[in-house]
């Protein structure tokens, strides 16, 4: 890892802050919490879902979970609070829940667990969204994704981080034979389309090495090129670190 990056994740570990993780059960969810212990930059990581996971032998002292009622979150408000940091992979798929199931995780959930955050002293609000993501577009889940991204916008965070990856490449544990043979195509000619898709350990380790950079506006946007790229570039620095 390079002297600089190496300076700020040190910096940044002293100041003792804290995040909290929603979707922690979720593919890039998982990969997130993973590159957060590995990297240690949170001197606490709290995890908000439904249910408490089973990390077995992988504990960490420093992880907290917090088991909500996302159909209540008002009720739950204090396990948003005092958190510097926020990352939301929170979502599901039309195909599970159905239109209206969709938009109440992908969109309501997520912005009222916004909401309580930034109401809790939150300052950084890290958005897993998706490449396209568009308020003004015919497909509802672009549609959805980009309303939320506005509506939390709206909200007022020193800083919101929105991530919009393209094809996620990741072997997913439920199956979805479509999404399966899209991924393969993606991953065979992801050198032709670097655009078009993007390996999910690079999400995650985008969305953490970006927490330590400042950016140009309180706003930003990472496309899936971008993503790719600073994930990339954290990849290599550990493995340098390593060898």
């Amino acid at each position: 890892m390079t002297a600089a990056m190496k300076t700020l994740e040190e910096d940044f570990h002293q100041q003792k802050r804290s995040c909290f993780v929603l979707g922690a059960s979720g593919e890039t969810g998982r990969v997130l919490l993973k590159e957060l212990l590995q990297r240690k930059l949170f001197s606490k990581v709290t995890l908000i879902g439904r249910r408490k996971l089973d990390f077995q032998d992988q504990a960490d002292d420093t992880v907290v979970q917090e088991v909500v009622d996302f159909e209540k979150l008002e009720d739950f408000s204090a396990a948003f609070q005092g958190h510097d940091v926020g990352y939301c992979c929170l979502g599901t798929t039309r195909a599970k829940v159905g239109a209206d199931g969709f938009v109440r995780v992908d969109h309501d959930y997520v912005l009222k667990s916004a909401e309580l955050a930034k109401a809790g002293g939150c300052s950084q609000f890290h958005l897993e969204s998706s490449r396209g993501a568009d308020k003004s577009s015919s497909f509802l889940y672009l549609q959805t994704k980009g309303q939320v991204e506005a509506d939390i916008e709206a909200l007022g965070f020193d800083r919101f981080s929105i991530y919009r990856p393209g094809v996620l490449l990741v072997d997913r544990q439920e199956s979805r034979p479509a999404e399966y043979v899209a991924r393969q195509f993606f991953r065979a000619f992801s050198s032709l389309c670097p655009s078009m898709s993007v390996p999910i350990e690079a999400v995650a380790a985008a969305m953490v090495s970006n927490t330590l950079l400042q950016p140009e506006n309180r706003t930003e946007i990472l496309e899936n090129k971008a993503i790719a790229a600073l994930g990339k570039h954290t990849e290599k620095l550990a493995s340098a670190a390593d060898n």
